[in-house]
C-alpha cells in the first residue's frame, strides 16, 4: 500500500534542512496550513451563508473588499498570532503592518507577508481563488520588529507558497529546496503530498493576460501577444489564451501544463498593478524553484528593491523559454518602458 504523507509529516521530515530554525519555521508553515483549512471550509459554503459580496469598504489599494477577504485576513492573522513564531504580518487587506505583541511572539524570528484571498472578484462566480504567502526572517535583533524588516528583497525569502481553493484544494510551497504540492483530503481533514518535486515545463502553449487592456499595453507586450497568435507549427503556435483573473489559478495552471502569466504596466498603472511584497515575490520564488522564470519584463523579480509595503510591479512569470521570449520583445520594442521603471 502506498504511504500517505501528510503536510505535517512532510514538514517534520524536512526540518533538518533548516538547522538554524529550531522548528519555528516548521510550526509556522503548519499554522498557515491550519488557517487555510478554515478558509477553505468557508469558501466551500460561501453560497449558503452571508459571506458573499462586498462589505462596503475598500482596502489600501482602493479595491472593494469582499466579506470573505476580511474573513480570510482575520483567520490567517489569528493563526499566526497564536503560534508564537511570527512578529509581523503584512497583508493586502491591512493599510499598515500588523504587529503581533503577544508574550509568545515578543522574540519571534519570522515575518509573514500575505494576500489572504487572491482573485476575490471571482468569489461570487464560484471560480477558483487562492491565498499567497511569503516568509522572511526578521533582520533587526533587538526591540520590536519594524517596517524595514518587511521591506526585504525577494531573494531573502526563506519560504513561500500558495493555497488554491478550486475543484480540489491544494497547498503548494517551497523553502528553497524545490516545490511540493499537497491536496486537502476532506475525509481526514489533512493536506496530503500529491505533487512531489513540482517542475514547470520549459515551454508551454498557453498565455494568460487580460487582453481587454490591449490598447493600454507597452509595445513589447503587444508584439508578444501577436507572436503568440501567429501560426507556426514548429513552435506549436498559435498558443491558447486562458485568463482566469486569479493569479494563483493562472500560475498554478502554468506550473502543471506550462505557460506564461503576464500583468504588464499600462497607461493607468505605470508601475504595474500586482503587489511586489505579497504577490510577485512569493510567486517568483515558487516559479524559480520549479525551474521557471519571473521578471518585470527587464529585471528579475527577486532582485527588485522593495521601498514600500504595497509597492506594485509588472510581472512576466512562467515557463522559462516563454518568459525569455517576452523579455526579448520588451527589450526590442519597449526600451522607454525600462527607463520609466528604473526612474520610478
Amino acid at each position: 500500500m502506498k504511504r500517505v504523507m501528510t503536510l505535517g509529516q512532510f514538514i517534520i521530515e524536512k526540518q533538518n534542512d533548516f538547522p538554524f530554525a529550531k522548528g519555528e519555521l516548521s510550526r509556522l508553515l503548519r499554522d498557515i496550513g491550519i488557517a487555510a483549512k478554515i478558509v477553505n471550509r468557508e469558501v466551500n459554503k460561501a453560497g449558503l451563508v452571508d459571506i458573499l459580496g462586498d462589505n462596503g469598504m475598500t482596502n489600501v489599494q482602493g479595491e472593494s473588499q469582499k466579506k470573505l477577504d476580511l474573513y480570510a485576513n482575520e483567520q490567517f492573522i489569528a493563526a499566526l498570532s497564536s503560534g508564537g513564531e511570527c512578529c509581523i504580518v503584512a497583508s493586502e487587506e491591512s493599510d499598515e503592518i500588523v504587529r503581533i505583541d503577544s508574550a509568545v511572539s515578543k522574540n519571534a524570528k519570522y515575518i509573514v507577508a500575505i494576500d489572504p484571498l487572491d482573485g476575490s472578484s471571482n468569489i461570487d462566480c464560484n471560480v477558483a481563488v487562492g491565498t499567497i504567502f511569503s516568509i522572511y526572517r526578521r533582520k533587526s535583533s533587538e526591540g520590536p520588529a519594524q517596517l524595514a524588516d518587511v521591506l526585504q528583497k525577494g531573494v531573502d525569502q526563506v519560504a513561500a507558497g500558495y493555497v488554491i481553493y478550486g475543484s480540489s484544494t491544494m497547498m503548494v510551497y517551497t523553502t528553497g529546496k524545490g516545490v511540493n504540492g499537497f491536496t486537502l483530503d476532506p475525509s481526514i481533514g489533512e493536506f496530503c503530498l500529491s505533487h512531489p518535486d513540482m517542475k514547470i515545463p520549459k515551454d508551454g502553449t498557453i498565455y494568460s493576460i487580460n487582453e481587454g487592456n490591449y490598447v493600454h499595453f507597452p509595445d513589447g507586450v503587444k508584439k508578444y501577444i501577436k507572436y503568440c497568435q501567429v501560426e507556426d507549427p514548429s513552435s506549436s503556435r498559435p498558443y491558447t489564451s486562458r485568463y482566469i483573473g486569479s493569479m494563483v489559478a493562472d500560475i498554478h495552471r502554468s506550473i502543471i501544463k506550462g505557460g506564461i502569466f503576464i500583468y504588464p504596466t499600462t497607461s493607468g498603472a505605470p508601475n504595474g498593478k500586482i503587489r511586489l511584497v505579497y504577490e510577485c515575490n512569493p510567486m517568483a520564488f515558487i516559479i524559480e524553484q520549479a525551474g521557471g522564470r519571473a521578471s518585470n519584463g527587464f529585471e528579475r523579480i527577486l532582485d527588485l528593491e522593495v521601498n514600500s509595503l504595497h509597492q506594485r510591479s509588472a510581472v512576466f512569470i512562467g515557463s522559462e523559454n516563454m518568459v525569455l521570449k517576452a523579455e526579448e520583445m520588451m527589450r526590442e520594442f519597449s526600451l522607454e518602458e525600462s527607463e520609466k521603471l528604473k526612474a520610478s
